[in-house]
């Protein structure tokens, strides 16, 4: 594998994608052609990006220089596997999206089809080119690209203020953290003026300047991924896009914030210090309890599933910080635990939320509603969506035998070894933030539950929900290739960790993977047998079985001796949809428990009015206590900056001469 040219695949493929997208803008208004030709192409493209990069995982360094850009600055490209692992699962969630989009965007909603074709594969194939840049040009001029491009794609429904506000804010927040990077790059280089990521690695930085550039590229990063505190935006540009969109901003876009720290820490910098663990270790806590006691009170599906991510992402930088950690001290082994956690937690949120956002999407064309109040008992008329939705809520709920268990389980296993770690505060902050999580884990349970049980159990809220059509072919089609994802990270754990091995071989100079083997593909083991261990497909034989008996049992002893009446509903005889539940009513015990989370508005209803109101309107304190100050104190700097916009051509003039007569003086001293 080390000659098979993986790197010229990738690249055709992505030039491939850019094809599809000039494609796509020859055939602007034909909602068909670009529906059932171009979107079924780009899945096609996305399973041979996948399998691609499963091979960039074991094929070695590659690499490529095209004679593109600026005079004397070529793009050079690198595939590695680290790379090679990102693309892969990119190419698993943009085959998942590609073939749903190709049932779903019947109409351009609000912009032309083949403009949505050519922006969505424009922002897949810079995708591929961020994971492959190898100089910090190439990567920038990507990263921008897929800025751009998401935040249009954002816009699709551009003509509601609310939706180009939410795309303008992600904008925003994506180029200041961008600024970042610009900086952290500058420092990389180290004054040698070389950009290109092969001089950033044999720089020896001091100390002092590794950590601003740490902290400059979880700046930049974090604020792509979605982290505390720079997550306002999620929670606005991922209700606001259509639900293909959706799905590939929460299942890859984000994960390139993780792949830019994880390149920029173990890659590119030379040292790993302990201090840079324990902050990635708060702010992924801070960010996955954010996340899921915010999802616990939505009302708005898509909004739910939008801090989810921001609860997964969170926990995703708690393993990152914990690798961090164990690496600072010499503890490869440890670190490679941690990094596998992390990398398995990527694959697998990258197929069940990608699932999930596919669903509402689902929902959302067959019944117009998006809002939990009025929706329920869709599992009767949306059977495929109904049961392809279980698995994702199972996988994200953390349930075994399903990949999200996998992940979850392997980054308390790291947990369990931070008793080890030569620090004597670290030993006692550690435990609580591992107790933490396992509470961050359990609400992400009871938040599928609410999800799963408002949106297709119970009763139907409103009538027109009788005559919601199931999902399309294609878009089934999309549902059953993620299905079939979850189910085999969740039923092959040994086999996925020998690929992930790899991976942190090359970040840690360790890996798990011959442990792991040692014990057969049926048991996982990540250091012992003795200490812990999980056999996936033991406890699938084990529930199937357990399902089979009762059913044996029903059948064979009680068939025929059964008497159906209704449920006894406290003595109530009539049961309507309005006795059950609300996402309300779900969301209102943690609401009281984590009050001083939220900033809570209430409007109360006067005795006299005809038609009452009550209504409560719950907001993120982050945004008032840090981004709007930041904006009034923005406003006054652009008043003040105004006064000197007199539109008189002397005045100009004058302050030209004044910087030039400082200038001289500076040089002259």
């Amino acid at each position: 594998m080390e000659h098979f040219p993986v790197i010229d695949g990738v690249l055709l493929v992505v030039a491939g994608w850019l094809a599809l997208g000039v494609l796509g803008l020859a055939a602007l208004r034909r909602t068909r052609a670009v529906a059932h030709a171009l979107f079924p192409a780009g899945a096609a493209l996305g399973l041979l990006l996948c399998a691609l990069g499963l091979a960039g995982v074991f094929a070695g360094e590659q690499e490529v220089v095209l004679p593109l850009g600026l005079p004397n600055l070529p793009m050079h490209f690198r595939l590695d596997s680290l790379s090679g692992f990102f693309l892969a699962v990119l190419g698993m969630v943009s085959a998942g999206v590609g073939a749903f989009s190709a049932g779903y965007f019947r109409r351009g909603e609000g912009t032309p089809p083949g403009l949505l074709c050519f922006e969505y594969h424009v922002c897949v194939a810079s995708l591929a080119l961020v994971l492959l840049a190898n100089d910090a040009y190439s990567f920038m001029v990507a990263w921008e690209v897929v800025t751009l491009s998401a935040s249009f794609l954002v816009m699709t429904n551009h003509r509601i203020a609310e939706i180009r506000r939410a795309a303008a804010l992600y904008f925003l927040i994506s180029h200041v953290g961008a600024l970042a990077l610009l900086l952290c790059f500058g420092l990389l280089q180290a004054n040698t003026g070389d950009y290109t990521f092969a001089n950033m690695r044999v720089q020896h930085l001091d100390v002092l300047s590794a950590s601003a550039a740490f902290l400059l590229a979880l700046f930049g990063f974090g604020a792509k991924a979605g982290i505390f505190p720079l997550h306002v935006w999620l929670p606005e540009a991922h209700p606001a896009a259509p639900s293909p969109v959706s799905a590939l901003m929460s299942g890859f876009v984000l994960k390139v914030g993780l792949y830019g720290v994880l390149r920029t820490v173990f890659d590119l910098l030379h040292l790993q210090i302990a201090w840079w663990g324990v902050v990635l270790l708060v702010l992924g806590l801070c960010s996955a309890l954010l996340g899921v006691v915010f999802s616990a009170i939505q009302t708005d599906m898509k909004r739910l599933l939008a801090y989810s991510s921001i609860d997964n992402i969170g926990l995703m930088f708690v393993s990152l910080g914990l690798a961090i950690l164990f690496r600072a001290y010499g503890m490869s082994t440890l670190a490679a635990l941690s990094l596998t956690a992390l990398l398995y937690q990527i694959a697998s949120h990258a197929a069940f939320k990608t699932l999930l956002f596919l669903g509402t999407g689902s929902v959302l064309h067959a019944t117009g509603e998006r809002n939990l109040g009025h929706l329920g008992g869709l599992i009767r008329t949306m059977k495929w969506t109904a049961w392809t939705a279980l698995v994702g809520a199972f996988a994200s709920a953390g349930l075994p035998p399903l990949g999200g268990f996998v992940s979850e389980w392997l980054l308390l296993q790291s947990f369990l070894f931070t008793p080890h770690l030569p620090d004597t505060f670290l030993n006692m902050v550690v435990p609580i933030i591992a107790a933490l999580i396992a509470l961050v884990a359990a609400l992400g349970g009871y938040t599928m539950v609410k999800f799963y049980g408002i949106v297709f159990l119970g009763q139907p809220r409103e009538a027109k929900l009788a005559d919601a059509h199931d999902a399309s072919p294609w878009e089934r089609v999309g549902f059953v290739w993620l299905v079939v994802v979850c189910v085999l990270l969740g039923l092959l754990p040994v086999q996925f960790v020998a690929v992930l091995d790899r991976v942190t071989h090359l970040l840690a100079g360790a890996g798990i993977g011959a442990t792991v083997a040692q014990h057969g593909w049926l048991l996982l083991a990540p250091t012992s047998a003795d200490r812990a261990s999980y056999m996936p497909a033991i406890f699938l034989a084990f529930f199937v079985g357990c399902c089979g008996l009762a059913w044996v049992v029903v059948r064979r002893f009680y068939h025929g001796r059964l008497r159906r009446a209704a449920p006894w509903a406290c003595g109530h005889p009539f049961v309507t949809a309005r006795m059950q539940d609300t996402a309300e009513g779900f969301g209102q015990p943690i609401r009281e428990v984590f009050t001083p989370l939220f900033r809570i508005e209430r409007e109360l209803p006067s005795p006299f009015d005809a038609h009452p109101v009550y209504r409560v309107t719950v907001t993120d304190r982050v945004w008032t206590l840090l981004y709007e100050p930041v904006g009034r104190a923005v406003k006054r700097v652009a008043a003040l900056a105004g006064l000197l916009q007199t539109g008189r051509i002397a005045v100009y003039l004058m302050y030209s001469f004044v910087v030039l007569i400082v200038l001289l003086l500076l040089v002259r001293r």
